[in-house]
């Protein structure tokens, strides 16, 4: 992959060992980028190790709310693109532990955002917040007027981070915008709690999947390439100054049942005969959600061009792989 655009970009991206983060840092260094990434807890096992770009990029070490290491990190680099990734991405984790959540996603957005507004270098910076911010909505699909009303912790620290990244770009003109994603999914994703990487292991593994909810869980699924270049193309527009404090929706505006996500996965496995498992244990999250991205492929030309079922495959195929490297991994616990 070639984008001039990138070439020789000192691009700085926090959360850069998740399943977006590692996806982003191999696409921009193959773009030519000079990517330094942010990393608290050493995880070997992981997408940018795995693939080999891992060796390819410059490693800070330190957390995202450590002002001194951000700062220091921007412009021992001179950092001139930041995206901003870190945060507890799991729904249930984050919901039994509510104080790390806000530090990480709260704190550290403006930890980020306030070394970005002191550095001089800084012209473009890409905060990752979630559809989860909009909370519960009587009205679907969520636009970007859409009202922040996140009611649990997890929802609450997007909303607040949201809002954060919002208020340095109308305040401080900070060269910052905003995305909010559906589920993102694809090869890379190890939290085997999550829907999508959990069932996938217990398919090839010959194995049940489990749910935890009652299955009825309704989400945009929108497969991690999409949402790469969704940010990259947001990122290169943000010389445009009216963009800076905006938000943008991306999403499939198809949302899929967790039930449904788990059966089409089985349907593309070796054993399309069996039957997940259902727990119905889970509460505190949103219904159903489902966004409307009509802006970003009017002002960014965006839209996901990857169909459920492909982006599915393709997963598939990547854990395939991974798995048999690796030998068995244990049992899903989704």
């Amino acid at each position: 992959m070639t984008n001039n655009f990138w070439h020789g970009k000192n691009v700085f991206i926090t959360g850069c060992t998740g399943l977006l983060g590692s996806w982003l840092a191999i696409t921009l260094v193959e773009c030519g980028a000079n990517v330094i990434g942010l990393i608290r807890d050493w995880v070997p096992r992981n997408n940018l190790n795995w693939s080999g770009f891992g060796q390819r990029i410059t490693i800070v070490r330190g957390d995202v709310t450590d002002y001194a290491t951000v700062e220091r990190a921007l412009g021992e680099h001179e950092v001139d693109t930041v995206f901003h990734l870190a945060a507890q991405s799991i729904v249930g984790i984050a919901n039994r532990n509510p104080l790390s959540t806000f530090e990480t996603d709260i704190k550290g957005t403006w930890t980020m955002l306030e070394a970005c507004r002191r550095s001089p270098l800084a012209k473009r910076i890409v905060v990752a917040s979630s559809d989860k911010a909009y909370g519960d909505q009587d009205k679907l699909p969520y636009d970007e007027a859409t009202p922040m009303q996140g009611r649990h912790p997890y929802d609450v620290s997007k909303s607040c981070a949201d809002l954060i990244a919002q208020a340095f770009g109308a305040t401080y003109h900070l060269p910052v915008a905003i995305t909010r994603c559906g589920n993102i999914y694809g090869g890379g994703d190890l939290n085997w709690n999550r829907v999508v990487p959990g069932t996938m292991r217990s398919v090839l593994h010959g194995e049940p999947p489990i749910i935890r909810s009652d299955g009825k869980l309704a989400r945009d699924y929108l497969y991690v390439d999409d949402v790469v270049s969704g940010y990259m193309l947001l990122a290169e527009q943000l010389e445009e100054q009216t963009l800076h404090g905006q938000a943008f929706n991306l999403g499939m505006n198809n949302p899929q049942s967790v039930l449904e996500i788990v059966q089409k996965i089985i349907a593309i496995s070796d054993y399309p005969n069996l039957e997940p498992v259902i727990l119905n244990q889970v509460s505190n999250e949103i219904e159903r959600q489902c966004l409307d991205s009509a802006k970003a492929k009017r002002i960014l030309g965006w839209e996901p061009r990857t169909s459920l079922e492909d982006g599915l495959r393709r997963t598939m195929a990547w854990y395939r792989l991974f798995l048999a490297e690796q030998g068995p991994g244990g049992k899903e616990t989704r």
